[in-house]
């Protein structure tokens, strides 16, 4: 079994769509250890994150964020410890196209 250390994924979606950032491989299982969402504006605005299990359409239970606020010029570290199994899927959401996501973790395979 090999584990690589690694970013995950990285995301600037548009604003109001949700966007893939993540999704598992197959024969491989990961966990997304943290996750850095930057507001890269200068007004407040907020975002949302889930995890679709096997790509699945998004639904309310998927979401492990949900209109979360964010300041102006700023960051939200979240330390999560995420277990993703093959085909997972994980998806970002901004309000603004101003936000960068950066998803970090590792993948088992």
């Amino acid at each position: 079994m090999a584990i690589a250390y690694k970013v995950l994924g990285q995301s600037n979606p548009s604003a109001d769509t949700l966007t893939t950032a993540y999704t598992v491989p197959a024969s491989t299982e990961a966990v997304v250890s943290s996750i850095v969402v930057a507001n890269r504006g200068a007004a407040d605005t907020a975002f949302r994150i889930a995890v679709r299990p096997n790509g699945a359409t998004v639904s309310d239970e998927h979401y492990i964020a949900y209109d979360t606020a964010i300041t102006a010029n700023s960051l939200v570290a979240l330390t999560l410890g995420v277990t993703m199994d093959a085909s997972d899927v994980l998806s970002v959401y901004a309000d603004d196209a101003t936000l960068s996501f950066n998803v970090f973790g590792q993948e088992i395979s």
